[in-house]
């Protein structure tokens, strides 16, 4: 049964404010919304146990019901509690990256409803790096279903501002922390198998990750279409095998980063061109680059290190929505350590 969201006032309280933590903390325990500051991008908040404060997140986002949530928590120990089994990479992992951008998918233990985990035998657990976060969790003693703040299919926030553009009306209240340090999702790493697997990329990067932990499979590195000719039985295994770990994973299935304006992604160096072509053709163009052009089109030169574009993007993307662009004109950036991760949001929102 779908739980349709209800129109309510918005507060935006600083996150700083111990007063506001109880106030988020009081709302959560009685079944409400709260969206809060990570480290990563703002979530949007409900007690991960209850599953109708949960499907109050997907009636807010307009998101499908057959996308899982991160449950985050507020140490080890209570992802312990929500896990079937904490295998030995698990332990590693968790001690060295927590409290941090990692969200861990391990088999759940039978407290965590199907409304959180979109009826999969698996939960995904974070501990987040920021204080807010962790404040709000140790206030409320619950642990959060928090997907991003934003409304589903949409870029992800950075800033309570964008939280209140999407969500205005359909969430109780706002904990403002400033904008995230990262200004990118989570990386989800699947640890319930014997073999571990990426699912998602994000502010950890696979080579970070495979440093600490080993070899690591990653579910992007076998996306591409089989070859033709006769089908292939392994392959067609595989197929199947691959659909069943994206559908454990939060945000894979569904569309994502999309902006109202249509994004471009073109080679570095051809950004100028590729504006021309779409301002002679009558459109409004912005263009996102990390060097100096001279063009008539909308210019926002992003920083040339991957940390400070990532941090930056979807905070980009929006502001040219907002300036109402037909067209967002984006360069590449190198496919290596975190460029992999920005390449991997932008060819989503370029695919709308």
């Amino acid at each position: 049964m779908s739980v349709e969201a209800e129109a309510q006032p918005t507060q935006i309280l600083p996150g700083d404010d111990p007063a506001a933590i109880a106030h988020a903390a009081e709302l959560l325990r009685a079944g409400g919304l709260v969206a809060f500051p990570t480290e990563t991008v703002y979530g949007l908040g409900a007690d991960a146990l209850d599953p109708l404060a949960v499907q109050a997140i997907f009636a807010a986002k307009d998101r499908p019901a057959d996308n899982p949530l991160i449950v985050h928590v507020a140490d080890v120990a209570a992802a312990r509690a929500l896990a079937r089994e904490f295998p030995p990479l698990a332990e590693r992992a968790a001690e060295a990256l927590w409290p941090g951008p990692l969200t861990i998918v391990l088999r759940r233990a039978a407290i965590v409803p199907d409304a959180t985990t979109a009826g999969h035998d698996t939960v995904a657990l974070r501990v987040p790096g920021h204080p807010v976060a962790l404040a709000l969790l140790a206030a409320c003693g619950r642990p959060l279903a928090a997907p991003s703040a934003n409304r589903s299919g949409r870029p992800s926030p950075t800033t309570a501002q964008h939280v209140l553009a999407d969500l205005g009306g359909r969430v109780a209240l706002i904990l403002d922390g400033g904008p995230t340090d990262h200004g990118l999702e989570s990386t989800v790493l699947d640890l319930s198998h014997a073999r571990p697997l990426l699912l998602r990329r994000g502010a950890l990067t696979h080579e970070q990750l495979e440093a600490l932990l080993g070899p690591i499979d990653c579910i992007d590195a076998d996306a591409a279409s089989p070859p033709p000719g006769e089908p292939d039985p392994e392959q067609e295994a595989r197929a199947r095998a691959l659909a069943a770990a994206r559908a454990r994973s939060p945000g894979l299935r569904h569309r994502h980063y999309a902006t109202r304006a249509r994004v471009e992604l073109v080679p570095e160096g051809e950004g100028e061109s590729a504006a021309a072509r779409a301002l002679a053709a009558g459109e409004r163009v912005g263009l996102v680059c990390r060097r100096a052009v001279n063009s008539p089109a909308s210019v926002r030169r992003l920083p040339e290190a991957l940390e400070g574009f990532a941090q930056a993007l979807f905070a980009t993307l929006r502001g040219l929505d907002d300036d109402q662009v037909d067209r967002i004109v984006v360069e590449s950036v190198p496919e290596v350590g975190l460029g992999a991760t920005i390449m991997d949001r932008l060819r989503r929102a370029a695919a709308g």
